[in-house]
């Protein structure tokens, strides 16, 4: 059985609406870094309308910080509006893929972890499986921690996304 991944401490997930235009990211990274704030991941995607784009930063610090970044933020002029997000008010995901080596004797008992963990291989070349999943940081760290020790070659993350639960916008 794996080592259980302890969680991180103080992590945030701010959500911000920008506009879609050169710069804006340099922008509010240099905000995180004048703060000492560590960004862990950053997402950039297009939003439902092309003029926006929305930013989903996961960072650890500490909370008064963050709310004076995220103060900081909502007065930028490219910036729509940005807000912090936790478990209760929003739904939070994100995707991995993981290469690892397998062998004809720990091929079933792979497959077998992948579908309790609702992963899915999706290459196959010669004794290398691609997998994919997708799912919450705890499960996706869950599911590497797993299969470390069948020899994981390389993993890709994209990073946490996060959406407003029912009619509250994100």
């Amino acid at each position: 059985m794996s080592t259980p991944i302890q969680p991180k401490k103080n992590v945030h997930t701010i959500s911000l609406l920008v506009a879609n235009k050169p710069g804006v990211l340099v922008r509010i990274a240099l905000m995180f870094a004048r703060r000492s704030y560590n960004i862990d991941s950053l997402v950039v995607s297009p939003s439902f309308n092309e003029k926006f784009s929305r930013m989903t930063i996961t960072a650890q610090g500490d909370l008064q910080t963050l709310e004076q970044i995220i103060k900081q933020a909502n007065k930028l002029i490219d910036v729509i509006h940005a807000s912090e997000h936790n478990n209760a008010d929003a739904v939070h995901n994100e995707l991995a893929l993981m290469k690892i080596k397998f062998t004809p004797a720990n091929k079933p008992i792979i497959l077998k972890l992948l579908k309790k963990s609702n992963a899915s291989v999706i290459d196959t070349t010669g004794n290398i499986m691609v997998i994919s999943q997708a799912g919450t940081t705890p499960e996706l760290d869950e599911l590497e921690a797993a299969l470390k020790k069948y020899h994981l070659i390389e993993m890709v993350r994209t990073g946490k996304v996060a959406m407003a639960r029912g009619h509250d916008e994100t």
